[in-house]
């Protein structure tokens, strides 16, 4: 049996998305896990609940998990507003657990079918870890964040998460359904910005001390795909938590890493699919930075507001300027596979 010429490594959503489908589709692959700090908490939309389930063949994934039904925003000179909302709460790597431990597609095993595999004439990488291929990291500001666990008031509503502008940053309080929640506080340290927080502070009975600080700066590679390899993950690409949309993100990287290695498989031009590949992930930042904008532009006045909203722009305008750079998408997503647009249809015969 030949042995299997695709690598997959680090861990997270965007990787086991991968891997499932690539078992599905029959591909042998190795994985090589790594270690990675996950975010302790996740709020996973309905929206980005409901691609984890197409994907992965499971209509109750994480039914079971806490949900959050409505979620109050106080932004700006705004009053505080309440709307509906639908989501589960999870662990990052409760997450990565239980997608990595899901049944495949053809139950045939990672080391069972070689054959597309053959056919991917040289050994592909797909990165979610470092090194990576090009180290070389655009980012677009300085944006460090922490967390701290709290003990939520008897009286906080339930089933509810709350957003709050403060001068210095601002703070997401997410439940875990069981009286307990995550403080995510962008900006500053929790105790900190909880303290000049008139909507999240009452919610708050107590609060443990603060864990160490993580980048959420929106930020990627400037090279994402190559001969022979791909980037994907957030280790890769990272998107603000302001807008959320991150795990949804790293399961669409997950898709079109898949279907790219099945195109190499049918004899696509590898240097087209990795044009494509980096393409596409550079739309969807640029894209999260515009999204990104009024939120950083209505927040607050002051000066972390200001230098935020200024590295936001910047970053959307440099975002624009490279894209505009690419040539147009020669492929598009058919399902999970990866197949030549209409128009560009004749290049390959020629």
């Amino acid at each position: 049996m030949t042995a299997p010429s695709i690598l997959l490594r680090g861990q997270g959503v965007a990787i086991a998305t991968s891997a499932h489908l690539l078992d599905r589709a029959g591909f042998a692959f190795l994985r090589e896990p790594g270690l990675r700090r996950p975010v302790p908490v996740i709020m996973l939309s309905d929206a980005a609940l409901s691609l984890l389930r197409d994907v992965f063949g499971q209509p109750a994934l994480f039914a079971d998990r806490p949900r959050i039904a409505r979620r109050v925003v106080k932004w700006g000179s705004a009053e505080a507003s309440a709307m509906p909302h639908g989501a589960v709460v999870v662990s990052e790597d409760d997450l990565a657990d239980v997608l990595d431990l899901l049944p495949h597609g053809n139950g045939t095993g990672q080391g069972a079918a070689t054959r597309q595999a053959e056919a991917v004439q040289k050994s592909f990488a797909i990165h979610a870890m470092p090194p990576f291929p090009a180290a070389e990291v655009l980012r677009f500001g300085e944006r460090l964040s922490s967390t701290a666990r709290v003990r939520l008031r008897v009286d906080a509503p339930a089933q509810t998460c709350w957003i709050e502008a403060v001068d210095a940053g601002w703070l997401f309080l997410i439940p875990d359904g069981h009286g307990d929640a995550w403080l995510l506080a962008v900006g500053g340290a929790p105790e900190v910005l909880a303290a000049s927080a008139p909507m999240i502070a009452p919610l708050i009975e107590s609060m443990a001390p603060s864990g160490g600080q993580f980048d959420t700066s929106p930020r990627m590679l400037a090279g994402l795909a190559g001969d022979g390899w791909l980037a994907c993950g957030t280790a890769a690409i990272a998107f603000d938590p302001i807008c959320g949309d991150g795990t949804a993100q790293a399961a669409r990287e997950g898709i079109l890493a898949a279907a790219l290695i099945g195109a190499l498989a049918r004899g696509e031009d590898p240097a087209l699919l990795a044009e494509h590949y980096h393409s596409l992930l550079l739309a969807a930042l640029r894209r999260h930075l515009q999204l990104s904008l009024p939120f950083y532009a209505n927040g607050g006045t002051g000066r972390w507001w200001h230098e935020h909203y200024a590295s936001t722009r910047a970053g959307y305008d440099q975002t624009t300027a490279l894209l505009a750079r690419r040539s147009e998408p020669r492929f598009a997503l058919h399902g999970f596979d990866l197949v030549r647009r209409p128009a560009f249809g004749c290049e390959r015969a020629a």
